[in-house]
């Protein structure tokens, strides 16, 4: 007899094999739901020993209760199937710990098609799970700086676009109104000619925390629109609300009394600001809604700066708020 037919029907050393690998071979006999045979690695991994797996119910009880009900009707049902499944769990260890388990399920049919036993294998995953984590966590935080300017730790023009357009789609689905407030910071270019880039930094920070200490609504957003500009969103402010929200922003920023040497206003930093307020209908143009907002802006400064200009859009006409 060959080498291999010697082999294959040594269950000694299959026994053996099975064991000292760090897979954790386990049977279960379907129609009495029991363990008849579980590998001694088991005891190593999670304490409990070999005698103490009699049941499914030992399964079941040993794993983390907030994994428990889905892992288990999922094998259950699949097993009841006949299919070849696997499932992630937190297996709970003798000590009050747990470890990241993998069971890999084979189903054994008799000659007759029914269902004889699982067998399979246990894995401990917990450190590809510890990675798996960590990578996870730090693709939140990258979508996170993603959509945040890196200056000012508000919102970027990329978040604003975004919950822009969803606002906007709201608005028209409710035609509820919609507001937008563009700010300029005036003479901005001789404030950091005067101070440098630095202080110039330190001020497009103050501005942006002031802006965000001026909003109230749930779903109000500060963001930078670039450069010395920021942007204010105020989803289902009206014309009124929106001339206030800018008011208050522009006592806020007076308060803050930034010097600016070279300002005509007290010395200090002041901003222009366009608002403009809509409630779309479905011909609308986000984008000629935020074209009519930035002419206010560029109205403000052609007039003088240190102003609000408001426009209240009636799709198509432009009207002049009040």
């Amino acid at each position: 007899m060959s080498k291999v037919g010697n082999f294959e029907n040594d269950d000694g050393v299959y026994k053996t094999l099975l064991e000292s690998t760090q897979a954790i071979p386990w049977k279960i006999d379907w129609a009495s739901m029991k363990f008849s045979y579980i590998g001694p690695q088991i005891e190593a991994l999670l304490g409990w020993s070999v005698d103490s797996w009699v049941s499914v119910e030992d399964w079941a009880m040993r794993m983390h209760p907030e994994d428990r009900e889905r892992v288990v009707n999922f094998c259950v049902s699949q097993s009841q199937c006949g299919v070849d499944h696997e499932a992630d769990y937190r297996a709970l260890t003798k000590d009050n710990g747990y470890v990241w388990i993998r069971d890999v399920v084979h189903v054994v049919r008799n000659p007759q098609g029914e269902v004889e036993a699982l067998i399979g294998f246990m894995f401990d995953i917990s450190e590809r799970k510890k990675t798996e984590e960590k990578l996870l966590s730090l693709q939140k935080e990258l979508e996170v700086l993603s959509f945040k300017d890196g200056l000012t730790n508000i919102a970027n023009r990329r978040s604003f676009d975004a919950h822009f357009e969803a606002a906007w789609e709201q608005a028209q689905r409710e035609q509820q109104p919609l507001s937008v407030l563009l700010f300029d910071v005036d003479f901005f270019k001789q404030y950091n000619d005067l101070y440098g880039h630095i202080q110039g930094d330190a001020c497009l920070i103050d501005i942006a925390q002031t802006l965000s200490l001026a909003l109230d609504g749930p779903r109000d957003l500060v963001a930078r629109y670039g450069g010395e500009e920021f942007v204010v969103l105020l989803p289902g402010a009206d014309a009124d609300a929106a001339h206030k929200v800018a008011e208050r922003c522009q006592r806020l920023i007076e308060k803050k009394a930034i010097v600016h040497a070279l300002s005509p206003f007290s010395r200090r930093v002041t901003v222009s600001i366009g608002a403009g307020t809509v409630v779309p209908d479905e011909a609308a143009l986000h984008t000629d809604f935020l074209h009519a907002v930035d002419q206010q802006l560029y109205a403000a400064k052609h007039h003088g700066r240190n102003r609000i200009e408001h426009v209240a859009v009636a799709v198509p006409n432009l009207v002049q708020a009040p």
